[in-house]
Parts: C-alpha cells; sequence; structure tokens
C-alpha cells in the first residue's frame, strides 16, 4: 500500500486549498466502500464521478475507495480495469497525472458479502487506511450489488459494528433503486435498514434527482414569480411527464425481465418529477422541507382502484420495428428474455393529484424504451384565452400556451406562444421562445452521480429519498401491479413509434393528445 503524504508539502497543499475561494467546500476525509464494485455501474458511473470530483478538487486529500465483489482481483488489476473503462468515457478530458493520484487511494477486495469474515478483513482493511492515508474513521457504504444481497450486507454492517457512528466519525450507507420491488418488500427493506442504520444514515439514491435541470425545476418554479400564480388548477389544462427511450433492453435483459418499465422507471424517476412540478414551495432547500412536501404529493395522489385501471394506466412491449434507420429486434427476441414474455417496457398513467392546487388537473405520464427518441420532458399545458379577438372564419390559428421543461438530451426551457405571422393580414402563429441551459451559463454542468456523491460525503441528505418517499410511489402503484400481474396478454407497439394504440386512446378519451418531444 503507497502511503502518498509528503511531509514538507502536505500541510501547505491542504492549506492552500482550504484557502482557495474558486473551490467549493470540501467534505470530510472519508473512506467510500462500494459492494459489487466488479459490476457496471462502478466503472460507468461510481468512479467517474469520484475521479471528476478529484479532478477539480473537491475531494479530500485523506480519500480512499474500496471496491469489494467476488471476482478475484489484486488492487493493481482493479485500477487498471477502471483506468481503460475511464479513459473510453473521459477520452478528450483524462489526465494520467489526476489518475495515478486518484488511483493511489484505490483498493480491491475479494470477498462474499454474506460472509461474517469478509467484514472482518474489511474492518482491519478501513483501519489500516486510517491509519496511513488519514480518512478519519468515515465510512460511507456504497450497495451497488444485487437488490437480493442488501439485507444480507446490511446486517452483516451491522453485526461487525461499522454501522455506527462516533462524535469524530460518520457511518452512512447508500442504496441503489430498485429500493424494493413492490410496497410489501420496500416496507421489510426500510424495516431491515433501520434495525442497523438510523434514516439520517440512509441514503436512498435516484440519481434523476443529481441532473441540473431536474433540480432547476424547483429553481424555474420557485425563483420566478411570473409562473407560480399561474401553477394551478385556474390556469393549467393539464401536465405531460414523458420519460422516453431509444434504445431497447441491451444486456439487462434478465434485469428487465423482472422489473419491466413500471418498476424501472415509473416508480423512481418519474414519480421523483412528478413531485417536483406538483409540490408547495418548501420553508427552505433544506432536506426535510423539501422532501416533506414531496411526501405530501404522493399522499394527494388520487388512489387508483384495480377495476378502474384499464381506464387510468396502459401498458406495452415493443415488437421488431425501426429506430434512427435501422431495423431492431423485438423485446421478446433481445437476451435473457422469455419467448411468452408480458414484461412491460411501456407505461402510461394518468393521475390526479386531489389538493386546492391540482384539483381536476390530469397528470399524463409515460416512460419506455425503443421510443422514436430519447427525451425526457414536462410540459405544462395552459387554459386558452377566454377570448380571442381574432376569431374569423372558424380556427384562428391560436394554440394554448405550452411551457417545456426538457430534462434531457438537450436540457432547456421552452415556451410556446401565440404571434403575429409577418405580412399584411392578421394571422396568428405559433413560436416558441428557447432557453439552451447548456449555453447560458459558462460553467459545465456536473454529471448527476457527482453532485449526489459529494452531497452524501458532505452529510446533505435533500437530493435523497425517504423511506416514506420510496414506500408512497409504491403505494400508489400497487393496484396496477396487481392489475397486470393477472393478465394474460399485453399490447404490443413496434420500436420506433410512441408506444401501443392504447396510450393514444388514454387521451383521446379526454378530448387530448400526447405531444410529440
Amino acid at each position: 500500500m503507497t502511503d502518498v503524504k509528503t511531509p514538507e508539502t502536505y500541510d501547505n497543499l491542504k492549506k492552500a486549498l482550504a484557502e482557495d475561494p474558486g473551490i467549493s467546500e470540501s467534505p470530510a476525509p472519508a473512506v467510500v466502500v462500494i459492494f459489487g464494485a466488479s459490476g457496471d455501474l462502478t466503472q460507468r458511473k461510481l468512479i467517474p464521478a469520484l475521479y471528476d470530483l478529484a479532478s477539480s478538487r473537491q475531494l479530500p486529500m485523506e480519500f480512499a475507495v474500496v471496491g469489494i465483489s467476488r471476482t478475484e482481483m489484486s488492487h493493481d488489476e482493479f485500477r487498471e480495469r477502471l483506468r481503460e473503462g475511464l479513459k473510453e468515457q473521459r477520452e478528450s478530458t483524462f489526465s494520467e497525472e489526476v489518475w495515478r493520484t486518484f488511483s493511489q487511494g484505490v483498493f480491491y477486495m475479494a470477498g462474499d458479502s454474506t460472509a461474517p469474515e469478509t467484514y472482518t478483513e474489511l474492518q482491519d482493511l478501513l483501519q489500516k487506511l486510517d491509519n496511513e492515508r488519514g480518512t478519519g474513521g468515515n465510512r460511507v457504504f456504497y450497495l451497488s450489488s444485487s437488490p437480493s444481497l442488501f439485507p444480507a450486507i446490511v446486517d452483516q454492517l451491522g453485526e461487525s459494528g461499522m454501522s455506527e457512528e462516533t462524535e469524530d466519525a460518520y457511518s452512512r450507507i447508500v442504496i441503489e433503486k430498485p429500493f424494493g420491488r413492490d410496497l410489501a418488500s420496500a416496507q421489510e427493506l426500510n424495516n431491515e435498514i433501520q434495525l442497523r442504520f438510523r434514516e439520517e444514515q440512509i441514503y436512498r439514491i435516484d440519481h434523476y434527482l443529481g441532473k441540473e435541470t431536474v433540480q432547476n425545476i424547483l429553481a424555474l418554479r420557485f425563483s420566478n414569480g411570473i409562473f407560480e400564480p399561474l401553477w394551478n388548477q385556474n390556469y393549467v389544462d393539464h401536465v405531460q411527464i414523458t420519460v422516453a427511450e431509444d434504445i431497447g433492453v441491451g444486456t439487462r435483459g434478465a434485469f428487465y425481465e423482472e422489473a419491466g418499465a413500471l418498476r424501472d422507471i415509473v416508480q423512481n424517476h418519474l414519480m421523483q418529477v412528478l413531485c417536483l412540478t406538483a409540490m408547495e414551495p418548501p420553508v427552505n432547500f433544506d432536506a426535510d422541507s423539501v422532501r416533506e412536501e414531496k411526501v405530501k404529493v404522493l399522499k394527494a395522489v388520487r388512489p387508483i382502484k384495480e377495476s378502474e385501471v384499464d381506464s387510468v394506466a396502459v401498458r406495452g412491449q415493443y415488437t421488431k420495428g425501426w429506430v434512427w434507420g435501422e431495423e431492431v429486434e423485438g423485446y421478446r427476441e433481445e437476451e435473457e428474455v422469455a419467448e411468452d414474455s408480458l414484461t412491460d417496457t411501456f407505461v402510461a398513467m394518468k393521475l390526479f393529484v386531489d389538493n386546492w392546487r391540482w384539483a381536476g388537473v390530469p397528470f399524463y405520464v409515460r416512460a419506455g424504451k425503443r421510443l422514436p427518441k430519447k427525451a425526457t420532458e414536462i410540459a405544462i399545458r395552459f387554459k386558452p384565452t377566454p377570448h380571442t379577438p381574432f376569431a374569423h372564419a372558424g380556427d384562428d390559428g391560436t394554440e394554448p400556451n405550452v411551457l417545456v421543461l426538457r430534462i434531457q438530451p438537450e436540457e432547456g426551457v421552452s415556451l410556446k406562444l401565440g404571434a403575429k405571422v409577418p405580412g399584411t393580414k392578421m394571422e396568428i402563429g405559433s413560436v416558441n421562445m428557447d432557453l439552451l441551459y447548456g449555453s447560458a451559463f459558462i460553467e459545465e454542468a456536473p454529471e448527476a452521480y457527482g453532485r449526489l456523491l459529494l452531497d452524501l460525503m458532505l452529510g446533505d441528505p435533500t437530493l435523497f429519498i425517504r423511506a416514506d418517499e420510496a414506500e408512497g410511489s409504491w403505494k400508489i402503484l400497487a393496484p396496477v401491479m396487481s392489475a397486470w400481474a393477472r393478465k394474460r396478454k399485453i399490447p404490443f407497439y413496434p420500436a420506433g413509434e410512441w408506444g401501443p394504440e392504447e396510450a393514444t386512446v388514454l387521451l383521446e378519451d379526454d378530448g387530448r393528445e400526447w405531444r410529440r418531444p
């Protein structure tokens, strides 16, 4: 193990970093322990995010990462594997110098995460890092392994005493989504974790909340006086939230067979975006205030009766089709997918938030794979003007205003307005007033995982999900899952289309239609 401290320069460098006004608040010394370290998430998201933080000097000098999984590897083999993955992702920005410094704090331990001896060995390694790298006894345990291993890992962390905190050192645990696979399993998992960790130590992560444009929903709503007076049932006709992907399940067939679009996207990403769109202004932008308002939204969502599921929810599964000019396989032809699978790759729902602000306003939400394009957006469609002086001979060309918050891939805000068409006649047409988030600010937006990992180490849980939020989402969807579990048929849609015909009918029955992002 390499001691990177150089006594002559260490204290001076630390002092200089602390006094540099261009550097954000730096977290306390810590070790991040990643369970499931040989998996895709570690290589694609977690290590790149930590590398970026190191590159921007937002990590403390006394920092280390310990990866754990069953695969036998040395420290150097693990580092080289991460380095190759990082070079592919950061082709133009990768720095050997930054990597050399960062990787000196990266370690690996092969072990069975359900076996007590693994935790004895881990404790020895962590103690050694405290002594040699000055990591101060602070621990972050990141569970990116199979969800079926979560209870065993939590139990072993508790049994070994590593879940306990002292006045000088913290112990935090991060749970990746999906948090349970239904209400009962989410409640059970919460109970098991809370036996070993206090709620303040638990960070349930949904990386969507780390995206700049998701946080911008709150900024747009609560820092601009012009929107909030209109953000209610008096002026809003309906809201559409779309989370569309043009890709298929790829190599995740086995996972997706267990999850489907409802569990993979709707229960977490989509419900979180719904909460941020519909919530009341929080008293402060702190964890308790923000999460309390989100929970109020979930409690206000009108319960769905099982007998009414067909009238408010649609599911679908993609078949062979064309996306971006390329012919692609159907879901049932994908790797590790059953030939007679009934798994949903598309979900559309109509929800109501029964409170003073949103009474009678439908929220149409949809998520799916192999749709025509990748797009995540919130569209607020306002009611039409009560009277227009431009009406003549039928259609006057005016359309209701639509405010679109684009979350990805081209983050920004767009407002559809009515304007006069140039010419001698008084003709009205619709134009868009656009704000492109990326070009409006000089600073590059941080990756979602980087922001969340930094908040985690700083002890700020504002952008993480509380236990009652996770359970609240499952409670809303429980009747839908129950009704669909009994059905032996599923509607199909060709890859490259916006879902099955039933999704179109869902809005047509209300005299509305889906937007084309």
